[in-house]
């Protein structure tokens, strides 16, 4: 891996929340790139979650824009909530879609476990406040359900400068979560073969259903993969 200086600095960017660069990092009057080095490095370890609402377009086709924040801001202040108290990093929300990350800025072993964990208790809470909800957004917003797609495996995080800086992942291992998730069904959480090989060395095979059909992943070719297991009481 790359030294550990650049991980440093990219945890102390995360720890300390902030929203912008030292100026020094902007400051480039005459050349095309930027004076210092960037705020990046290569994680080998990680697990990534991306997470969809399912019906959310066509639920938001008939609700005013306030309405459509309400649920967004709503659901997402719950998983952040979720995700601080887990050690869970949250990456960012693309529309309707919640993207998260465990194994860093600081590694841990149990990446796979956390994020399973994590969506799990995510998906009982949508469910939850969904149901509350329907007072003011309308019956069927408690037909609204959550898809959850997880992978593990290595990928490059940084901090793209710029305009508004924010931090960002890249790699194929971000890419396969994204295939994983859209491959996936409502209210459920479908893991790869790579996450579920992690869950089961963690002694928790108990919690992983095979996929009866093989998935075809764009880009990727036919993999197996899992769903796990959801009902009853929180893993």
């Amino acid at each position: 891996e790359r030294p550990s200086t650049n991980k440093a600095r990219l945890t102390s960017f995360l720890n300390n929340d902030a929203n912008e660069l030292e100026s020094e990092e902007f400051a480039d009057d005459d050349d095309f790139m930027y004076k210092s080095k960037p705020i990046a490095d290569l994680f080998s370890d990680t697990t990534i979650l991306f997470a969809d609402i399912s019906g959310f377009t066509a639920w938001s086709s008939t609700r005013e824009p306030s309405q459509v924040f309400v649920l967004l801001e709503t659901i997402y202040k719950a998983f952040d909530e979720i995700a601080r108290r887990r050690g869970v990093f949250k990456v960012e929300t693309v529309g309707d879609c919640y993207v998260a990350v465990a194994g860093l800025p600081n590694p841990r072993k149990d990446h796979a476990v956390a994020m399973a964990r994590f969506a799990r208790e995510c998906m009982h809470r949508m469910l939850q406040l969904t149901r509350k909800l329907e007072v003011v957004l309308g019956p069927d917003t408690g037909d609204l359900t959550m898809r959850f797609g997880l992978h593990s495996g290595p990928v490059t995080a940084g901090v793209l400068r710029g305009d508004r800086a924010r931090f960002q992942l890249f790699g194929d291992t971000v890419n396969t979560t994204a295939r994983v998730e859209s491959s996936g069904a409502k209210n459920r959480i479908h893991v790869s073969q790579d996450s579920a090989d992690r869950i089961l060395a963690a002694g928790k095979g108990s919690w992983l259903i095979p996929r009866a059909e093989k998935g075809n992943a764009k880009g990727i070719g036919e993999i197996q993969t899992y769903w796990v297991y959801t009902k009853g009481g929180l893993i």
